[in-house]
């Protein structure tokens, strides 16, 4: 990670840590990267928060004032954008969005012209250029050139775009949803009208809540990261199954007919099975992140399926399964990748594969979900004055062999440390919450006693 991008883009307190000088200047470096020798062209989205606007206008004043064209789709989706940018060939891609993060922040995402995450040496330039140090082609650039006269780019309306991405989820559906009362929390952000919209025309009864974003209730007490107000919605209301998308809708959770969450894992497990059994589970693995719950690697070797595991983050997940063709991979939290059909997490993309399921095998979200059960996890985080030696203490792995050699099968450990704060996380799954708390306060006493800041 640099200075200014983490795995999911520079992300910061809007106005603050990231101001609309940040964004002028990614557009001045992307126009004129993109651009040297010709004009490039470049799409822009952006969510609901008020802060999307300010980014929005700054970033494409920056690319317009290098040379490019800025084509904007204006409130939409990530993997929109990543649709866009390989559909409509763009040079490369620019989200404003700061995920599931309240309003008060933004971000800003750089995807490439395969509508993959931008590469991290093309992400060292722009931090190499925001910090006045650029060196390219055998000079030094503090600032660079500015368009002038007929060669300053245009800034266009390309809602269209964002027609032809809600076209190709519609595309995508095997079956109609006609009969079938779904539930949409749309988090008040990005997904608030394309997520309806696909729905409606696949004929299912759409039933949308937190779809009136006003700029700053994005991700207030709504959409994936809150969802206890759609389980009660799906129960109170007897839907037949609910989805609740983040900010940026690139996260996906469901909730079963029942007011039942089903996390990511639990949607990578049905998928995937369903996936296995028409032979179309290519390599017969998922990718995972470590912190996948162990239940699901026990389900996925019950029914013979294989696994890898990657460092948390969709960024490496989505590494891993081009490398290795893999068909399905993502985390807990709902970045599910679907890698014959995008290049990131799509959420609206991922509930409308786990509708395929239900209709294909005529069966409730809670049935599909019966084989996996979801071992209690228990995670302690312990501030440490140094992360790398806490972890290579003798103490401390002494401490964590012990821990293993106590679930033996029966559940697991994982240590690791934050990417950005100065913690260790322990984390114990196990067949039962009190077998976790007591074996990850175990290690975490160890750290504490020896490591404590």
């Amino acid at each position: 990670m640099g200075k200014y991008f983490g795995t999911d883009g520079f992300r910061g307190r809007a106005g603050q840590g990231l101001t609309a000088d940040h964004a002028y200047r990614i557009g001045r470096f992307l126009g004129w990267y993109y651009g040297r020798g010709r004009r490039a062209q470049i799409v822009v989205g952006k969510d609901t928060r008020r802060s999307s606007y300010m980014l929005e206008y700054a970033v494409s004043a920056g690319l317009a004032a290098s040379g490019a064209d800025v084509y904007l789709l204006h409130v939409t989706t990530t993997p929109s954008v990543s649709y866009a940018v390989r559909a409509d060939g763009f040079d490369c891609g620019v989200m404003i969005s700061a995920s599931h993060n309240s309003y008060g922040d933004n971000g800003i995402k750089l995807l490439n012209r395969e509508g993959e995450k931008m590469d991290e040496g093309t992400i060292a330039l722009v931090e190499a250029y925001l910090d006045g140090c650029l060196e390219m082609d055998g000079q030094r650039w503090k600032e660079l050139p500015t368009a002038e006269g007929e060669a300053v780019g245009s800034v266009i309306d390309h809602s269209a775009g964002r027609n032809r991405y809600t076209g190709y989820l519609i595309s995508l559906a095997l079956h109609s949803f006609k009969g079938k009362k779904v539930a949409l929390d749309c988090a008040n952000g990005s997904a608030w009208a394309i997520a309806p919209s696909v729905f409606r025309a696949l004929g299912a009864e759409v039933y949308p809540i937190n779809d009136r974003p006003d700029g700053l209730n994005i991700n207030r007490d709504a959409g994936s990261t809150h969802i206890e107000g759609l389980r009660r919605f799906v129960k109170e209301n007897r839907m037949d199954v609910g989805f609740a998308y983040d900010g940026d809708a690139d996260r996906c959770l469901a909730v079963d007919e029942n007011g039942e969450l089903v996390d990511g894992d639990q949607i990578m497990y049905i998928y995937a099975g369903y996936m296995a059994e028409r032979g179309k589970l290519l390599t017969n693995t998922v990718v995972t992140t470590v912190m996948s719950n162990f239940g699901l690697y026990k389900a996925l070797d019950a029914k013979g399926i294989g696994y890898a595991k990657t460092a948390v983050g969709d960024k490496y997940v989505y590494e891993y399964m081009v490398e290795h063709g893999c068909r399905i991979g993502g985390e807990q939290s709902g970045h599910i990748i679907f890698s014959k059909y995008a290049r990131t997490g799509d959420g609206i993309l991922t509930s409308l594969k786990l509708m395929e399921v239900m209709m294909a095998k005529k069966l409730p979200l809670s049935r599909l979900k019966e084989g996996m059960t979801i071992y209690p996890q228990v995670l302690i985080n312990v501030r440490v004055r140094d992360k790398q030696a806490a972890q290579a203490d003798p103490a401390v792995q002494a401490a964590v062999k012990a821990v293993e050699e106590r679930l033996g099968d029966t559940g697991r450990i994982l240590v690791r440390e934050s990417g950005t704060e100065p913690l260790v996380r322990v984390m114990v799954e196990a067949e039962t919450e009190a077998v976790c708390q007591e074996l990850a306060e175990s290690a975490a006493a160890v750290l504490r006693e020896n490591w404590a800041e």
